[in-house]
């Protein structure tokens, strides 16, 4: 019985296709086909790969580029295969290759013989594959990816304010606990606004900070003859992470929109000692609302990189490291 099986080599404006009968004996037989990534292009080839009555699509994780492919891929040609009269448990299926799991020999790199490549390795289950959730999960994944570069951006951005007071001489980091807390921030702005005068700058500090007037105008000192740079930079600075805030806030809500219907279990694992909400969601949005994709909490835990290493010769064990979890473990 006839059985197709779909190579795909993901460039930014160029797809490699390859088909061929997995099911015949011998050498495999691959039709050729070159097609562009504009949203159009994608569209014809789903319906090319539908007419051709491929059972199963494997492709690359090139850079970000596969992404559109995949999308087109599920929305048009996963729904028509997967209708088809005597269409088979695996018909539908999209594959993403981890690419160093497709590497040819040195000086042979070419589009289509990589995407050959690409079935025959499927076939010979030589692949590494990584997991990619549905479409919604995706969606969940980019808000929660996106709100933790903000939150990286704001800690990047608070250690090079505060270098710049010090190279401004303006210790005030020495005497707060919190250099954006509400005290602070009040103080900075003022600086930045052109205040120049240390005891009007301690004044705004909060009743409750453990910094005495005399402590805040020793250290708010040098703003006396501070240049007009400095201020300007440091109202850049406090603009910026007051844009960082705001879009923090946003993306809060939007996530709690987004996962309204798992709203206990968010509040089930913030429950855990060391979790939180944010947390929480992280941890839905990566793995899903049930985990339900890994048939065991083993299999969860070496998915994450939680999972020690077993290296043994000889009965003599050499490592228990485990390895380092990055965001291309969970494909998307």
């Amino acid at each position: 019985m006839s059985y197709k099986i779909a190579g795909i080599d993901v460039h930014k404006k160029m797809l490699a296709v390859v088909v061929s009968d997995v099911e015949v004996n011998g050498e495999y037989q691959f039709e050729r086909i070159r097609y562009s990534t504009t949203p159009e292009h994608l569209r014809l080839l789903a319906e090319w790969l539908a007419a051709q009555q491929v059972e199963e699509i494997v492709m690359e994780s090139t850079a970000q580029y596969w992404k559109p492919v995949w999308g087109a891929l599920e929305r048009y040609w996963k729904p028509i295969c997967q209708e088809r009269k005597g269409a088979g448990p695996m018909s539908g299926t999209l594959h993403l290759a981890q690419a160093q799991s497709n590497r040819g020999r040195r000086g042979r790199k070419k589009d289509f013989p990589d995407a050959e490549r690409l079935v025959k390795r499927l076939v010979a289950n030589e692949l590494t594959l990584s997991f990619v959730p549905d479409a919604e999960q995706r969606l969940w994944r980019t808000v929660t990816r996106r709100k933790y570069q903000l939150r990286c951006n704001h800690v990047r951005l608070q250690n090079q304010l505060e270098g710049l007071l010090e190279e401004c001489h303006i210790k005030l980091s020495s005497l707060v606990s919190d250099l954006l807390g509400a005290s602070a921030r009040r103080m900075l702005k003022a600086l930045a606004e052109g205040e120049t005068k240390p005891a009007a700058l301690a004044a705004m500090a909060d009743k409750n900070l453990r910094a005495t007037q005399e402590q805040l105008c020793d250290a708010l000192g040098a703003c006396t003859e501070l240049k007009p740079i400095y201020r300007q930079l440091l109202k850049m600075f406090l603009e910026e992470l007051h844009l960082i805030d705001q879009q923090i806030v946003k993306l809060d809500q939007e996530l709690a929109s987004l996962l309204s219907r798992h709203h206990d279990a968010v509040v089930h694992l913030a429950e855990i000692p060391g979790l939180g909400v944010d947390s929480a969601q992280q941890i839905i949005a990566e793995v899903g609302a049930g985990a339900a994709t890994f048939p065991s909490a083993k299999h969860l835990s070496s998915w994450v990189g939680a999972c020690p290493g077993d290296e043994e010769s000889a009965e003599v064990s050499k490592n228990h490291r485990s390895r380092k979890a990055t965001a291309t473990c969970g494909g998307f």
